[in-house]
């Protein structure tokens, strides 16, 4: 028996699923933050969105490096040592008094712990144990554990920062994040080496050579920098859209927590239906459906009831794009260095993210209003579901000569 026997496919599942609750439910309460630690420092809300897009930035920059290197010595390692840079980030960012400190905190010490933490090294981990007819399931699994991680995060922030004020607050999230390194351990382990099958990448480099050579996956490159545009401008300005509007901080906060309870169902939905269906064409349903209803959410008269309608809907679409564009890529490309072929993806996703919590900021600061951000986020969205259309789902042909050669070993 195998010295790791015991980290069953479900032992595995649970665990990631656990890491992604801490890794995204910490990180999604931020935008709580905004308006309290902005005030407190006298700053515009520029500086505030601008440290958040250098986290997404580096987050994005170093997910390839944090892929590999979870390919290369085991995704145990680099998550337990994001989970203690992403502490000492929060610690620092509680101890902010400047933009350079809460640049250094929230924008370069907790990206770098995210990158560590985040989907981009678990989905490795979740796909190894994973067969390929339950890999999207899986990966949506997984990836709902950041919207439990979400709803219930929101809400404690929101009343520790009611309790205790901002700063013990933070802290408080500090020694949470901690939490992550023991689950590590459940996660550690690497694929095993290709065998001379023909085909088979001989390293993440000629993985990732091999793959951007071919123009389907800039494309999902390009599609999933939209959803980070999404996702980002969201969870940070969407708090103060509200109150900017007269909606109650309690409201705000429980739309926050709405979306990522409803994500849970959303991802948990689109991973099973990515098992089922075509995945580019789920994707591009998935896009178009965002458009929808960012375009309504700005049309009507805002109210409460319009907001909690807004953040349900909006919550089953948040992150149904990860399960699916993993598995995506894993069924084009196969597991074997799927850190880091996915990590590079998730780089468009981070420049996304960057460009819309900047964005976001900026143009609140010149114009007072952050209507044309929403308008921007409508295109996109269209622009997303365009690109993923004519998307080629097939394995590719090094993916296709290894299982060929395997065929005759494996009877």
């Amino acid at each position: 028996m195998n010295a790791a026997s015991w980290r069953t496919p479900l032992l595995v599942l649970l665990a990631a699923t656990a890491v992604s609750a801490l890794c995204i439910g910490l990180r999604n309460t931020f935008g709580l933050y905004l308006r309290p630690m902005t005030e407190a420092h006298g700053w515009g809300r520029e500086i505030f969105a601008l440290a958040i897009a250098i986290q997404n930035l580096v987050w994005g920059l170093s997910a390839p490096f944090t892929g590999a290197l979870a390919d290369r010595y085991g995704t145990g390692r680099v998550i337990a040592c994001g989970s203690v840079t992403y502490a000492l980030g929060l610690y620092l960012m509680a101890q902010s008094t400047s933009l350079l400190g809460l640049t250094f905190a929230m924008g370069i010490l907790i990206g770098l712990g995210t990158s560590a933490t985040g989907f981009g090294v678990i989905v490795g981990a979740v796909s190894r144990v994973a067969s390929e007819s339950r890999r999207s399931l899986y990966l949506g699994i997984a990836t709902a554990g950041g919207s439990m991680g979400q709803f219930v995060l929101v809400s404690f922030s929101q009343g520790s920062i009611f309790l205790l004020g901002w700063v013990d607050s933070l802290m408080i999230l500090a020694a949470i994040s901690l939490l992550m390194a023991p689950l590590a351990a459940v996660l550690a382990g690497k694929a095993e080496r290709p065998s001379s099958a023909a085909g088979a990448a001989a390293s993440p480099l000629h993985a990732f050579r091999e793959a951007g050579r071919e123009s389907r996956y800039w494309l999902l490159f390009w599609g999933f920098f939209v959803c980070g545009f999404h996702i980002a401008f969201i969870a940070t300005h969407l708090p103060a859209f509200l109150t900017d509007n007269r909606v109650s901080p309690g409201v705000a906060a429980l739309a926050l927590g709405l979306i990522g309870f409803f994500n849970i169902f959303g991802t948990l939905g689109f991973g099973y239906l990515g098992g089922r269906f075509s995945k580019r064409k789920t994707l591009s349903a998935l896009y178009l459906a965002r458009s929808v209803l960012i375009a309504l959410f700005i049309a009507l008269p805002l109210s409460g009831y319009t907001v909690l309608a807004f953040a349900a809907v909006m919550g089953f679409l948040w992150l149904g794009t990860v399960p699916l564009t993993a598995a995506l890529v894993g069924q084009m490309y196969g597991v074997r260095y799927l850190n880091t072929l996915f990590s590079v993806v998730f780089l468009g996703h981070q420049l996304g993210s960057f460009l819309g919590v900047w964005l976001g900021g900026r143009v609140y600061d010149l114009t007072g209003s952050y209507d044309q951000v929403w308008l921007a986020a409508i295109a996109l969205g269209v622009f997303a579901a365009a690109v993923h259309w004519p998307i080629d789902e097939r394995p590719s042909e090094e993916i296709r000569a290894a299982r060929l050669a395997a065929r005759p070993a494996a009877g």
